[in-house]
């Protein structure tokens, strides 16, 4: 049975400026392949609602998980959680609970959680919250949609907390051979393997190193006997082709 599948959409100006780097794709990535959920697309909006409605309706509709980054703070451009309910059809509004659980990160709630703090309390409609155990705003999930903050702290804090929710299937195993071969050497040769054994994803990554270029060969698969296999007729492969300090990672020393 096929993995499920997952999409993540990341939103902010400041990640398409080059002003922040995003981490919590990568971040997402490792931790559902780990899961055995299969992210398959990642997209990058600006803070504007038409953009990030039109991106939640495309990838909520193909996939079965949707994670999003960004957006759920307390200041005018923080406009997800507005799109997420747009998006659903429901009402928007400060929620109790989510109040509540705010309130617990101030001394002075009454006075400290002004309006633009409780902005970060305004839950779509029928939405389960998701645990902030970091700076206590929470996020939340509809439908097929988990909405989490941008800081990487709290998301990742996040994503542990909402991964013991998901069904997820076998892991997707990787074992990587680093070759000190040019690609366009290896391109044939390492193209019919691919061709030979379609049940294993395998990639070529170039590299240049001490003024000597190389590639890293990877495969991946959920069968572990089925990559041991594949990795071993590459290792063939490169040796055939003159390698011969090759550096090899099985899968029980990293995931892909």
């Amino acid at each position: 049975m096929p993995n499920p599948t997952a999409a993540m959409l990341v939103i902010g100006d400041e990640i398409l400026s080059g002003r922040t780097r995003d981490s919590n794709m990568n971040h997402l990535a490792k931790r559902l392949t780990e899961a055995g959920i299969d992210l398959r697309e990642a997209r990058m909006v600006p803070d504007e609602a038409a953009e990030i409605i039109a991106a939640l309706d495309a990838l909520r509709s193909r996939y079965t998980y949707v994670f999003t980054s960004g957006g759920i703070g307390p200041t005018h451009d923080d406009i997800t959680a507005d799109c997420v309910a747009q998006a659903f059809g429901v009402g928007i509004d400060v929620r109790e609970d989510a109040r509540a659980i705010l309130a617990t990160n101030y001394a002075n709630p009454e006075t400290e959680l002004n309006a633009a703090r409780l902005r970060m309390a305004r839950i779509p409609d029928g939405a389960e919250l998701i645990d902030n155990p970091v700076s206590k705003a929470p996020g939340f999930r509809i439908g097929n949609v988990h909405v989490m903050a941008g800081v990487p702290a709290v998301f990742e804090a996040m994503v542990e907390g909402v991964l013991p929710t998901l069904t997820g299937g076998a892991p997707l195993r990787s074992h990587s051979l680093r070759v000190f071969l040019a690609e366009g050497t290896v391109a044939g040769p390492l193209g019919e393997i691919a061709a030979a054994n379609a049940d294993v994803s395998i990639g070529s990554y170039p590299f240049q190193r001490e003024g000597r270029f190389g590639c890293t060969l990877v495969a991946r698969a959920q069968d572990t006997a089925r990559l041991t296999s594949v990795a071993a007729e590459i290792r063939a492969m490169a040796e055939g082709l003159g390698a011969t300090d090759i550096l090899e990672t099985p899968p029980d020393a990293a995931l892909a």
